[in-house]
């Protein structure tokens, strides 16, 4: 606390504050910058300054709050660093970019639901200084006389440079009201015309009657023709325009790398989230640009791109998926230029990204540059707090790649979960509102990347548009329904959850993206263990399994190299986005790449072998002294003939990191000895298969993505005999069981199904108990002088005993637990762990009859659970369960009493109870008095397990038995089963089986912009690389998706192809140019700023 208090004077001694004008001329601060701190103007400028240019704060103004030193430094100081090292440029601006997109545009898009608010209608040129377009009338005569027929026959494109840009404010707002109109109605899909858009062949269509037409110039002289001159002329004085535009110095580099396309009105260019998308400088007509809304199916224009304008140039420079969508509403002609032959030429002219990155500032509005200064782009490592309980609420922060975990620290000390945060997901934003201190702790549970939103910004944001409001309220209001269904004790109060967020209040694994698997010993099979997982999860949701090994035959050897660690991250992040689940395979021994497991892990699996010895490896040990605050769990594994699990107690005291653990009994092939390649080539047949969703594997994949299925049964005495027939239903129902829990004879009939797993073993067993309970000799031994119960207990305990002999609760099949009540703390205690039959024996342990049983770890006197939750089913979700089975057998209460007013004589109940002739009456004697008021919490408990959405409730009908009818066990039983075959039947046919087995984000995933294929570039890379050695061209036909492989065996990698959008030669006696892999090894590692290290500059 000291050092923080003297780190908070130090930034408090030397402070800025940061304000935006406003209209009106009013000044609204919206951050404050304390020592230490760099702000920056990463966008507003940046591209103006590098380029030369100067250009005054207009709306954003900075000014000392006290006596404070400031470093400043100029853009043009880093001039000659650029000039030098072109690859730097690159990279900064690349970054500029990165942000730009991924940072500025979600925070405002996404969670305050800003669209045209973020884009000029108009591109902010002024006097296209680029480069002009042609004339109006022009264009028009053009694009009315429509199709590539007016392409041919109209008159030649003339440059004019005086020319100034037409006033297009209102034709835009004419457009975005015309396509607001028509934005109910889907847009056309893309593939209609993506395969024209996208011609590959070496010979181009000279002209096409049928849209798109692909122009280029003829392939000799003899083929020239009227129209494939003017076509000529039309592209050479649009390539001009470009060549100013682009501020290229050498004409050639446009040579063979630009493509003239013409498609007519409705044609959908790109799409919202393509991955593979082309810079489109417009020739002629218009290229309309559409977002779709948040929470809404519905598309709004953005703005509209008109001749002489780009657009799809930030995908380009970012290598991120399109934000956006391009449709041409009316025919439009326009070049085209792909990533390949973009980064082509930025490898001869590095300096090209300035002019491009510039238009897109251009075009981004001057609000979303005032904001720019006051978004943080952070990076927090494993272990570090972001905020703590009781500090200022000064900002809102949003998740952009990781996992933070919020806690609560209670008046008596104890801390609670109120939690966990992945992708996407607020933090903090309800104090921030509210202006309360902090109510939580939050920490990154692995390494993370947050945009922060300082309080300031966000009430400017509001000031300037009411809308924002709207949404904030919209967001409160999914939060405040989601905790009063979910009930208010099981709630997290002071995060935000993105719309589809996977977390689940009552689920801690509900959000779980990414799981790590790592061998406790060398003998492990580990590689069998992840193939199996992997194929029992891909049931669920999309899976995607890395080790060391696909990692750089996938990504290239060096992709584990510290140089690229960055953007391995990023683009194992992009993965969590369109996988359910990213399975980590760590390696025997501590390499990077299992380092880079434990640090990328919601979830660490320690796997180990339960026939081993217990023993703790050197990985466990590394991972006990980090600061991974991942849970862990411990994952034993049994061969089916081999023995039942047997002192995992002993493995769990050497772990105490380990949060629970799970047995599973392996089919014989993960234990087989196999190559490498014949285990692939094993499990590829293997998964043609579906899983068994009864398997233990399957249980485990259900378990950690919180589909967990639980099977609660209530106490009720002989009655609880009625809950085996219901378990033999389940089984012939196809319903598995991933958890059981229970109260009395509940506990007791739960313990015999986790340990058997098997109808059979467990009826005949729980038969064999309940005969022996029916001894009257064993009753008439165990009576004692009724001090504190009628029985000592002793011929109870020996006949639960000799059913669970020495097993413990952890070396169950299946994880149970067992409800007490705990009379000398008056709480309910949970059992998980500890000796079987002791717990069972108290959890049955009826006031009066039995005697408190002492637990062996404290000494607290535990009686039977029933009296504080019969029905535990909330104990169940609280452990993870999705779906929880609940059975209740409880007595049913009398509730028609007789009404005997104010006053009640014994002698007159006496009388009607004596009198044959007297009416009788319902009234509760003493005993029924008392155990009434000992159920009276019970009873309010089994109200709201009953009226849950997460509890699917049975009642077989068993009024008709008593509590110490075990005698009648085949007939309750029988019972049971009729109802249970009777109730999943209607259950199969109704759809809550479907329901109950379908994954819990099934409907409810976000819409994440981006795609399975996803890619990400580092341009920097491109500039600073070995130019290969020339080889042929690829195959214009060949599928984009291919191996990978390396031209140079120890230089860099050739990445950057692109075969979707390569262009078709031009002619065929020049040397042809190779298009490098978009998806090649480095193409899909992702560019992650260091946020530590802002790089963005100051405007001059």
């Amino acid at each position: 606390k000291a050092k923080s208090q003297k780190k908070k004077e130090r930034e408090k001694a030397e402070e800025l504050l940061l304000g935006m004008w406003e209209l009106g001329q009013t000044e609204a601060k919206f951050r404050e910058a304390g020592g230490g701190t760099c702000f920056y103007r990463e966008k507003g400028e940046a591209g103006v300054s590098l380029q030369g240019h100067t250009a005054p704060y207009k709306t954003v103004s900075a000014r000392a709050a006290v006596p404070s030193t400031v470093l400043r430094l100029p853009a043009m100081a880093f001039q000659g660093v650029f000039e030098k090292y072109p690859e730097t440029l690159v990279r900064v601006v690349q970054i500029i970019m990165v942000r730009l997109q991924r940072v500025t545009f979600l925070a405002l898009h996404n969670y305050l639901g800003l669209t045209t608010e973020l884009f000029n209608p108009v591109s902010a040129f002024g006097a296209f200084a680029a480069g002009p377009q042609p004339r109006e009338s022009e264009r028009h005569r053009q694009s009315d006389r429509g199709g590539s027929r007016a392409m041919a026959s109209g008159p030649v494109l003339k440059r004019s440079h005086s020319s100034p840009l037409p006033s297009v404010h209102k034709d835009t707002l004419d457009e975005r009201g015309k396509a607001q109109e028509g934005d109910r109605a889907p847009l056309p899909h893309p593939s209609d015309h993506a395969a024209c858009l996208l011609l590959k062949s070496k010979k181009s269509v000279v002209l096409a009657e049928t849209p798109p037409a692909v122009f280029h110039l003829p392939d000799s002289d003899s083929e020239d023709t009227i129209p494939s001159r003017k076509t000529d002329a039309i592209l050479g004085a649009a390539k001009k325009d470009l060549l100013t535009l682009m501020k290229l110095d050498d004409p050639s580099l446009l040579d063979n790398r630009v493509t003239l396309l013409h498609v007519p009105g409705g044609t959908v260019v790109s799409r919202q989230g393509d991955q593979d998308v082309n810079i489109l400088f417009v020739v002629s007509g218009l290229l309309h640009v559409y977002q779709r809304k948040i929470d809404s199916e519905e598309d709004t224009c953005l703005f509209v791109t008109r001749p002489g304008e780009m657009v799809g140039q930030l995908a380009v420079l970012t290598g991120e998926p399109l934000i956006f969508t391009i449709r041409a509403n009316r025919d439009c002609s326009f070049l085209s230029i792909s990533k390949a032959h973009f980064y082509d030429i930025m490898r001869r002219q590095p300096a090209v990204v300035l002019s491009v990155a510039h238009s897109v500032v251009k075009r981004v509005s001057s609000f979303v540059r005032q904001i720019d200064f006051a978004l943080d782009w952070m990076e927090v490592e494993a272990g570090r707090a972001i905020y703590r309980q009781g500090d200022t609420s000064d900002c809102t922060y949003i998740v952009l790649s990781g996992r933070l975990r919020a806690v609560i620290r209670k008046d008596d000390g104890k801390k609670r979960l109120a939690g966990e945060y992945g992708r996407g997901d607020l933090i903090g934003v309800v104090e921030a509102l509210t202006h309360q201190a902090r109510a939580t702790t939050v920490h990154a549970v692995r390494d993370s990347e947050l945009a922060k939103l300082p309080a300031g910004a966000l009430t400017s944001i509001k000031r300037r548009y009411p809308q924002v409001v709207t949404r904030l309220i919209h967001l409160l209001g999914e939060k405040i329904l989601g905790s009063l269904q979910q009930g208010s004790a099981t709630g997290h109060q002071f995060g935000l959850h993105a719309v589809g967020s996977k977390w689940d209040s009552g689920n801690p694994a509900s959000n779980l993206s990414t799981v790590a698997v790592m061998p406790a010993s060398e003998d492990v099979p580990l590689t069998a263990f992840a193939l199996e997982l992997k194929h029992a999860l891909s049931a669920i949701g999309p899976i995607l399994l890395l080790t060391s090994d696909n990692i750089k035959q996938r990504l290239g050897t060096a992709a584990l190299d510290s140089l690229h660690e960055y953007r391995l991250s990023s683009w194992l992040g992009q993965q969590e986005d369109v996988h359910r689940i990213v399975l980590y395979q760590a390696d025997s021994t501590l390499t990077p790449w299992t380092q880079r497991c434990i640090r990328q892990a919601d979830c660490i699996l320690i796997v180990g072998l339960g026939e081993q010895e217990p023993t703790v490896g050197e990985l466990e040990r590394m991972l006990e002294r980090s600061a991974v605050r991942a849970q862990k769990q411990l994952v034993l594994l049994h061969r089916e003939d081999g023995p039942a699990p047997a002192r995992t107690v002993d493995w769990l005291n050497m772990r105490s990191w380990c949060s629970g653990h799970l047995h599973l009994c392996c089919p014989r092939r993960i234990f087989s000895r196999r190559s490498l390649p014949k285990l692939v080539e094993l499990y590829e047949r293997v998964c043609q298969r579906p899983p068994d969703r009864h398997s233990d594997f399957s249980r485990l994949a259900r378990v950690l993505t919180g589909n967990a299925i639980a099977l609660v049964l209530g106490g009720g005495g002989a009655r609880g005999c009625a809950q085996v027939g219901i378990i033999r239903a389940l089984a012939e129902s196809g319903i598995p069981v991933d958890m059981v829990g229970g109260t009395s004879i509940g506990a007791f009939m739960g313990a015999l199904y986790a340990e058997e797993r098997n109808y059979s073993q467990m009826r005949i067993r729980a038969k064999q108990w309940a005969e022996g309970m029916t001894s009257m000799v064993k009753t008439v031994l165990d009576l004692t002088y009724p001090v504190t119960s009628v029985f000592s207990g002793a011929g109870f305990n020996s006949g639960i005993y000799s059913v669970f002999k020495d097993r413990q609760i952890e070396d169950l099949w299946i994880p149970a637990f067992a409800i007490t009540t705990d009379i000398s703390a008056s709480a309910m205690r949970v059992h998980t762990d500890g000796s079987l039959w002791r717990y069972v024996r108290a959890s049955m342990s009826l006031s009066g009859y039995m005697p408190p049983l002492c637990d062996p770890k404290d000494g607290h006197l535990l009686m039977d659970g029933g009296y504080i939750n019969n029905l535990p089913a909330d104990v169940a979700r609280s452990m993870g369960a999705k779906v929880v089975i609940a059975i209740d057998v409880g007595s049913q209460d009398e509730t028609d009493l007789t009404n005997y007013g104010d006053a009640l004589s014994g002698w007159w109940l006496l009388w009607k109870r004596w009198n044959p002739l007297a009416t009788k009456v319902k009234v509760l004697n003493m005993a029924e008095i008392q155990t009434r008021l000992a159920y009276v919490c019970c009873v309010r408990q089994l109200e709201m397990v009953r009226n849950s959405d997460y509890c699917e409730y049975l009642r077989p009908p068993i009024d008709n038995y008593g509590t110490l009818d075990f005698g009648k066990f085949d007939e309750i039983c029988e019972v049971g089963y009729q109802h249970g075959r009777t109730v999943f039947d209607i259950w199969g046919r109704s759809g809550v089986l479907e329901k109950m087995l379908q994954d819990r984000q099934g409907t409810s995933k976000m819409k994440v912009l981006t795609c399975p294929n996803a890619s990400f570039t580092d341009l920097a890379e491109i500039v600073s690389r070995i130019e290969p050695a020339k080889v042929a061209a690829v195959d214009d036909e060949s599928d984009y998706q291919t191996e990978y492989e390396e031209e140079l065996l120890d230089g860099p990698r050739d990445a950057y192809a692109d075969f979707q959008s390569a262009p078709a030669d031009a002619d065929p006696g020049s040397t042809s140019v190779s298009c490098p892999d978009t998806q090649g090894p480095w193409a899909e590692l992702a560019l992650r700023a260091p946020p530590c290290r802002p790089l963005g500059l100051p405007a001059a």
